[in-house]
């Protein structure tokens, strides 16, 4: 990993990666209880060709976890204004997971600054979503977050993980998942992931949807990669892209869980650099005079009893 770099945004502070000198720049966003460090496959490769910024959203990673606003929108906001701080015009901007949802946030509310869209078993584009999320949004779930990750616990997982790390036992998406898990770990973490989490799910599943806004972006080149075997968003909701935004550039991995960057990093490098290569980005337009609504993600019909 990287040496983390700092600034203080709106103060708070916020940890990013910034790697290479291309005069391409991509904009990482990481998901749900992550980091920048779940892009430590893709990095040294993409920072060879490109300028690679990963920041570590606000309540996640060394970034700041303030009481604060936790939705798309305001993502989206701290996005925009890091790519000004460190004199970004425009960027590819590439989201998994939760990251994915703050993508396309950001891609409507800030198109000027997007030349691509890059989605990776992303949410916001449908209601499912896996069933230990739907519990952990609901009332109370701050009382039971402490019990699921004691330290005692936490100690015992990483002497485990060492122990076959040793022997060469490894397993990317189990290891993504246990940092994610390992996070909460931290009081502060765990508030801002409920905050987080709850914006955009609640016991019926994802509350938000870029579905029915997609054609909005029909002329921005856009990539989706998913993995075949997402247990926590599935591939259905790649394949519901496909059909909203035909114009799309579609990648189903056959093995592949929640984790393409991380379960298969170069075959994710490779899809990365050809769709770049291949692609004429979106020139920088100029700012438009219109607010758009900090929470445009449409909500969709859900009905409790499906």
């Amino acid at each position: 990993m990287s040496e983390m770099k700092f600034l203080e945004l709106h103060g708070e502070r916020v940890a990013y990666q910034d790697l290479g000198t291309g005069t391409e720049a991509l904009l990482l966003i990481h998901g749900m209880a992550g980091s920048s460090e779940t892009w430590r496959e893709v990095l040294p490769a993409l920072s060879k060709t490109y300028r690679v910024i990963a920041p570590d959203l606000l309540g996640h990673g060394q970034s700041a976890k303030p009481r604060s606003d936790y939705s798309l929108g305001a993502f989206a906001v701290l996005l925009r204004d890091l790519l000004d701080e460190l004199g970004v015009a425009s960027a590819t901007v590439i989201g998994q997971s939760l990251g994915g949802g703050v993508a396309m946030q950001f891609m409507y509310q800030h198109p000027e600054y997007c030349r691509r869209l890059v989605l990776l078993n992303s949410g916001g584009l449908g209601p499912d979503v896996g069933w230990t999320l739907r519990v952990l949004s609901a009332p109370g779930a701050e009382f039971l977050l402490p019990l699921i990750a004691p330290p005692g616990v936490v100690t015992v997982g990483n002497k485990l993980r060492a122990w076959f790390a040793a022997r060469d036992v490894r397993s990317p998406r189990a290891a993504e998942m246990w940092s994610a898990y390992t996070s909460l770990a931290d009081a502060q973490t765990r508030q801002a992931f409920l905050r987080t989490l709850r914006s955009v799910v609640d016991y019926r599943g994802q509350a938000v949807s870029a579905l029915n806004r997609l054609h909005l972006s029909a002329e921005l080149p856009t990539m989706v990669i998913w993995g075949d075997q997402d247990r926590i968003i599935p591939v259905e909701h790649a394949y519901a892209v496909q059909q909203a935004l035909p114009s799309c550039r579609l990648e189903v991995l056959g093995g592949v869980g929640h984790f393409p960057h991380v379960e298969r990093p170069g075959v994710v490098v490779d899809l990365l650099s050809q769709f770049i290569d291949t692609t004429e980005g979106r020139a920088r337009s100029p700012r438009s005079t219109k607010c758009p609504d900090p929470l445009a993600l449409s909500r969709p019909n859900v009905h409790s009893g499906e």
